[in-house]
């Protein structure tokens, strides 16, 4: 598969997913409707933790399973991805994010019109800080960005080391197949129970901005605006936890070798 394809495909699965499970959550009449308590943002954050798993699961071994600008940005300034392929990698997560988002309002939709919180229908799409204090959301993005694309970088396959009939041993690596979607899901989930609960941990600026012009455009009833005037922590933060993993990984290196 073509891997920006397979980034529009994940990115899309993603947001299925993830938005899903909010919509789920929070919007009126449905199986799965929470009322916002500390059990609802279990069922959120798992939720999102299994978008993960899936999304790489299905695309991980064609392009890599960004699924993130912040990730695509982070390994390409760690010297481990191509800058020429940056832009369409990350048009692709964009597109394959409003797709999804889309997707997610008319599987929803006759919910969405019985909700009467405007807000509500607007967390399906994008995330929202508790507490209105900008520096410190962007620094709950950065560091949860950070969290999340360092630990990537620090992922290894488990190894084992065979005689080969000579003083050093041969060092094979072996391949978790499936599994090796699975510590991504996980890492995001603990990022969402741990580190989510002041700007819902959007991580993601393809998360979070695609779904909110999806919103803006979407003729949804009764919604609110799309709160532009926040949009930018959700984008800023994650690209510089991102840029400052990239950091990290490069003098960690530096000081191993």
């Amino acid at each position: 598969m073509n891997p920006y394809l397979a980034e529009f495909i994940g990115t899309c699965i993603l947001l299925i997913f993830g938005d899903g499970v909010v919509a789920n959550v929070v919007l009126a009449k449905t199986k799965g409707n929470g009322g916002g308590g500390g059990g609802a943002w279990i069922v959120i954050t798992f939720g999102w933790g299994m978008a993960v798993f899936i999304a790489v699961f299905c695309v991980g071994s064609f392009s890599g399973a960004h699924l993130n600008p912040a990730v695509t940005i982070g390994l390409a300034t760690a010297g481990k991805f191509a800058w020429a392929s940056v832009p369409g990698y990350i048009a692709a997560q964009m597109l394959g994010a409003f797709v999804g988002a889309v997707l997610i309002y008319a599987f929803y939709r006759r919910h969405f019109e019985l909700t009467t919180d405007a807000d509500l229908k607007l967390a399906v799409f994008c995330t929202a800080p508790n507490v209105r204090d900008p520096v410190t959301a962007i620094f709950c993005e950065i560091l949860g960005t950070f969290l999340l694309v360092f630990p990537i970088f620090l992922m290894s396959d488990p190894t084992f080391q065979m005689a080969t009939g000579t003083e050093s041993p041969h060092t094979l690596k072996l391949g978790l197949g499936a599994l090796g979607a699975l510590p991504v899901g996980l890492l995001v989930f603990a990022i969402g129970l741990s580190l989510g609960g002041t700007t819902g941990y959007a991580i993601n600026p393809a998360r979070d901005l695609a779904p909110r012009l999806a919103h803006f455009l979407l003729p949804i009833r009764g919604k609110r605006d799309s709160d532009w005037s926040y949009a930018w922590v959700p984008v800023v933060g994650p690209m510089v936890g991102g840029l400052l993993a990239a950091g990290a990984e490069k003098l960690l290196t530096k000081a191993l070798h």
